[in-house]
């Protein structure tokens, strides 16, 4: 896996990523680093794509159970460490599982199998924080 980033010298504090299958994103900093907060912070960005790498996971594994999942959504609560480096310290996942039929043991079973076995960034991220989970479950 590559990617490039590039500082948009211009824009203050402003970065294009781009990834090595073509995509691209803007990343910036806050207006007192020398940002103008027009994109998300690096740091955030790290956050949205374990959500994403998550949330991939568990309607993966309910899709190959056969579950009738017809949405998720997960929301990360983090804290990060007061001094540098500013690494995250504790985060929450909360998944809301929409869909017809779904049992709370299989959804369980997909959020635990991404913590524990597939979700390469919310696994890396357990190096240095406490990661929990919780879920609910919406009948669609």
């Amino acid at each position: 896996m590559k990617c490039t980033v590039r500082w948009i010298a211009s824009a203050g504090m402003a970065f294009l990523g781009e990834s090595g299958s073509g995509h691209t994103t803007m990343m910036d900093g806050a207006p007192e680093g020398g940002g103008r907060n027009l994109a998300p912070r690096p740091m955030e960005m790290i956050l949205m794509g374990t959500g994403g790498c998550t949330a991939y996971d568990v309607v993966h594994i309910l899709k190959k159970s056969r579950a009738d999942v017809l949405d998720c959504e997960v929301s990360l609560d983090a804290e990060r460490a007061a001094e540098d480096p500013k690494v995250f310290e504790r985060i929450h996942f909360h998944f809301k599982v929409s869909g017809r039929g779904l049992q709370a043991k299989q959804v369980e079973r997909a959020v635990n199998l991404s913590h524990e076995k597939y979700c390469s960034a919310s696994i890396m991220l357990a190096k240095t924080a406490t990661i929990t989970h919780s879920f609910e479950i919406i009948e669609a």
